[in-house]
């Protein structure tokens, strides 16, 4: 999606899943990405994200691009891709496309580093990814 970049306000980031999707949010600064939620995917889920969007005021969407190893793009980027244009559909925001390569590793590790037990890191890896994604589009913008 090559909307261009807005220069305020939150950017909420999604991490799709075929069973959850993960979300952070950016202070209205764009310094600091928080984890925020995850939602169910399902039919539900664009209408749920797209509530969260008009009650946290969010500017600009991230959706996080599986892409292999090898650059190559599977059935779950096919997804993030179809769940991105629903989603600029619905909010009317931009939404920008970001490879996601390694984002679920990084959130497992600070996890385990942070010495979450491993009940609480499968509930909260998708958010802590997202926020991931989202600094990580944070930074390069700067």
């Amino acid at each position: 999606m090559p909307s261009p970049r807005s220069e305020r306000g939150r950017v909420l980031a999604v991490d799709p899943g075929s069973v959850r999707i993960g979300l952070a949010l950016s202070d209205p600064l764009r310094i600091v990405a928080q984890p925020l939620a995850v939602v169910p995917a399902g039919p539900d889920a664009v209408d749920e994200i797209a509530r969260i969007v008009t009650e946290r005021e969010v500017a600009e969407i991230v959706v996080g691009l599986p892409i292999g190893l090898d650059g190559s793009e599977g059935p779950g980027a096919v997804a993030a891709r179809e769940l991105a244009k629903a989603l600029e559909e619905r909010t009317g925001r931009p939404v920008h496309l970001v490879d996601e390569r390694f984002t679920t590793h990084t959130a497992e590790q600070a996890m385990i580093e942070g010495g979450a037990r491993r009940r609480i890191r499968r509930a909260r890896r998708d958010q802590v990814a997202a926020s991931v994604i989202l600094q990580q589009f944070l930074e390069s913008s700067r």
